[in-house]
C-alpha cells in the first residue's frame, strides 16, 4: 500500500501507457461507495443510541444526556486530530483506511454489548430502581464509542479532501465536476441517512438490537472492502508535515517579533525559500508577516540558510496558510448560525412531533424520528433537480456552463432558515394554543404540519451547507484540505452547542418554548454586507487558480491572480481521466 503513496515533488512514476489513468469519476466511485455504506453504519447508531442506552443500560437523566452528547461531540473534536495525523503523517487515503477499521471494531464491539448480556446490567422490573452498570460494562461500553470516535476523527476529515484530489481543477471540466462531487457526497450522505430512519432504526427498536447493530457493522466491512478495491484508480498525495504546528509557530514567532515594523520599506527581509508550489503573498492580516522577519540573521539562520529555531522564524508560506484559515471564518461564524435552524429541527422539530397526534390513516402511527426523512428527500430532490434539470436548462439558454455562484446558494440558505424558523414557530404556537384548549399534553394537530418546516431545514442544507463545505476545501491549499473538512464539521458542533445555548436563554427570559428567528435575520444581514466580501468570485471555478491567497480576490483584483503552474511533474503523475 505504501508503494501507491507518492510525493508532491517525487519523480514521475513509471506507468503502463495501456492502463487507465487514475482519478476522476473512476475513482469517485468508490469513494462515494464508501461513503454511503460508512454512513449508513455510523448514522444508524447516532440516531439510536439514546434509546439504546435507555433501554438497554438503564440509563436516564443527566448522566444520559452528558455521555450522548460528550460522545457526539468528540465525534467532532476527533477530527481536528485526524487532520493532523493525515497531514503529518498517514496522507489521506490511510487515514481514512485506519478510521474505518476503528469505525468497524467500535461497531463490533457495540454488537457484542447487545448480543451478550452479561456485558450489560439486567433488565428493569422497577422502573424507579434500576440495576446501574457496573464499572467494567461502562469500560466495554466507552472503548466501544472511543473506537467509533476514533474512526469518525478519521473518516470525516479525510473523504472530502481525498475525492477532491481525484480531480484536475486547474481545467474548467475539472473544477465543474469537482461542485458537482460535493453534490453528490451529501446526496448518496442523504440516501444512507434514509435508509437508516426508515429501515435500520426500525429494525433496532422492533426486532433486535442484535441484527440492528449487526446490519451496520456488515456494511462497515462492505464498505472497506470496496474503498480497497478501488485503491488503483486513486491519485495519493503524500503528506508535507503538520500545518497546525507550523500555525502554532507562526503565531509564536509573530508575538516574538511584535516591535518590528512590517511596513513597506523596513530594512529587514524576509524568509522566503523557494518551493514547487507557493502560495501568493497578501496583505491582509500584517502583523503575522512578523513571524517570517529576518532580524538577526547571523542568529537565526544556519549556514546553509534554513531557520535555526522554527519558533522564531517562519517562513512566508507557513504564514500565508494561516492566514488562509483566517480568512475563511467569517464565512464559518455565518455557517454555525445558518446551521442552528437545522440542528433545532432534531431537538424542536422531535420534541413538537412527540406531543402531536401521529396518526396517518385509521392504523398506522407515524415515529416522530420519521420526521427528518422529510428534510433528507428535500435536499436530495434539490440535488436531482439542481445537477439533472437547472444545470442542463441553464448551459443550453446561457451557450456556456452555468451554475449559482456560491453567493446566491450561501444567501438562499441562509433565507431558508430564517423561514425554516418562522414556520416552526407559527405550528408550535398552534400546537400550544390546541393542547391547551383540549387540556392535553398531546395537540389534536397532525404531526403533518410540520412536513414544510422539516422541508425548509432540508433546503437549508442543501444550498447553505453544501456550498459552504465545498468553499472551505476550494479556498485550501491541497496541504491544507483535511483541515477544511475538520473546520466543516466543527462549525456543525460549534452550532449544536450554541443551539443548546440559545435555547436555554431563550427559555430563561420567556419561559416558554419560543424560536429565533431574528437569529436568521441577523445572520443574513452579516453575510451579505460581510462574510460575503470573502466568496466573492473566489472558488476554483471563477478563478482558474488553486492553492492561492484570497487577498486580491477579496480586494477586487481578481483579475491580477496568476495561474497556478501545472503540478502534474511534482506529484508525479499524470492528470485524471475527468471524462
Amino acid at each position: 500500500m505504501a508503494n501507491n503513496i507518492h510525493s508532491s515533488s517525487a519523480s514521475t512514476v513509471e506507468q503502463d501507457p495501456s492502463a487507465k489513468k487514475p482519478g476522476g469519476w473512476r475513482a469517485i466511485k468508490y469513494i462515494l461507495g464508501n461513503e454511503t455504506f460508512e454512513k449508513l453504519a455510523s448514522m444508524s447508531l447516532i440516531s439510536n443510541i439514546t434509546v439504546y442506552l435507555q433501554n438497554n443500560y438503564n440509563l436516564g437523566g443527566v448522566l444520559l444526556v452528558n455521555i450522548v452528547t460528550i460522545w457526539s461531540g468528540s465525534n467532532n473534536i476527533t477530527s481536528l486530530l485526524g487532520a493532523f495525523v493525515s497531514d503529518a503523517y498517514l496522507g489521506r487515503f490511510r487515514t481514512l483506511l485506519v478510521g474505518s477499521i476503528a469505525s468497524l471494531l467500535g461497531m463490533l464491539m457495540m454488537t457484542l454489548t447487545a448480543g451478550i448480556h452479561q456485558l450489560r446490567p439486567s433488565s428493569c422490573g422497577d422502573p424507579p430502581h434500576c440495576p446501574q452498570p457496573q464499572g467494567w460494562q461502562f469500560c466495554v461500553l466507552f472503548a466501544a464509542l472511543t473506537l467509533l470516535s476514533i474512526g469518525a476523527g478519521g473518516i470525516r476529515p479525510c473523504n472530502i479532501a481525498f475525492g477532491a484530489d481525484q480531480f484536475d481543477t486547474t481545467t474548467e471540466k475539472g473544477r465543474a465536476q469537482l461542485e458537482s462531487f460535493f453534490n453528490w457526497w451529501y446526496f448518496s450522505f442523504t440516501v444512507a441517512l434514509v435508509v437508516v430512519l426508515t429501515g435500520v432504526v426500525y429494525i433496532q427498536t422492533n426486532v433486535s438490537w442484535v441484527l440492528g447493530f449487526a446490519i451496520p457493522t456488515a456494511c462497515l466491512a462492505f464498505s472497506i472492502t470496496l474503498f480497497l478495491l478501488g485503491r488503483r484508480c486513486y491519485i495519493y498525495i503524500k503528506p508535507a508535515g503538520s500545518v497546525f504546528s507550523d500555525m502554532a509557530k507562526v503565531v509564536v514567532a509573530a508575538c516574538r517579533k511584535r516591535c518590528f515594523s512590517v511596513e513597506p520599506g523596513c530594512e529587514h527581509n524576509y524568509y522566503d525559500p523557494p518551493l514547487m508550489i507557493k502560495l501568493k503573498r497578501t496583505n491582509r492580516f500584517k502583523c503575522l508577516d512578523r513571524a517570517a522577519l529576518i532580524t538577526e540573521p547571523s542568529h537565526e539562520l544556519q549556514e546553509q540558510g534554513t531557520p535555526k529555531n522554527g519558533w522564531r522564524l517562519c517562513s512566508l508560506q507557513q504564514v500565508e496558510q494561516l492566514k488562509c484559515l483566517i480568512a475563511i471564518l467569517p464565512v464559518c461564524v455565518s455557517g454555525i448560525a445558518c446551521f442552528i435552524s437545522m440542528d433545532q429541527q432534531n431537538t424542536f422539530g422531535i420534541l413538537q412531533a412527540i406531543q402531536m397526534n401521529k396518526s396517518v390513516g385509521p392504523h398506522f402511527k407515524m415515529p416522530p424520528a420519521w420526521m427528518n426523512i422529510t428534510s433528507m428527500l428535500a435536499l436530495s430532490l434539490w440535488i436531482l433537480i439542481y445537477e439533472r434539470l437547472y444545470i442542463p436548462v441553464a448551459t443550453k439558454i446561457a451557450g456556456k456552463v452555468k451554475r449559482l455562484t456560491l453567493q446566491q446558494r450561501i444567501k438562499t440558505g441562509i433565507v431558508m432558515s430564517i423561514l425554516c424558523m418562522l414556520v416552526a414557530g407559527s405550528v408550535e404556537k398552534r400546537r400550544r394554543e390546541l393542547a391547551l384548549k383540549h387540556d392535553s399534553f398531546v395537540s389534536p394537530m397532525s404531526l403533518l404540519t410540520l412536513l414544510p418546516q422539516y422541508a425548509l431545514s432540508g433546503l437549508t442544507e442543501a444550498f447553505a451547507a453544501v456550498a459552504i463545505m465545498e468553499f472551505f476545501t476550494n479556498q485550501m491549499p491541497e496541504s491544507m484540505r483535511t483541515v477544511a473538512g475538520a473546520a466543516f464539521f466543527l462549525s456543525l458542533s460549534v452550532a449544536s452547542y450554541v443551539s443548546s445555548l440559545v435555547i436555554n436563554i431563550i427559555h430563561r427570559v420567556t419561559k416558554r418554548t419560543g424560536n429565533s428567528p431574528w437569529l436568521g435575520a441577523v445572520n443574513f444581514v452579516y453575510f451579505s454586507f460581510f462574510a460575503s466580501h470573502f466568496v466573492v468570485n473566489t472558488t476554483v471555478a471563477e478563478t482558474g487558480v488553486k492553492d492561492v491567497q484570497l487577498e486580491n480576490v477579496v480586494a477586487g483584483n481578481s483579475a491580477n491572480l496568476p495561474r497556478r503552474e501545472s503540478i502534474d511533474e511534482e506529484k508525479g503523475l499524470e492528470r485524471p481521466d475527468t471524462s
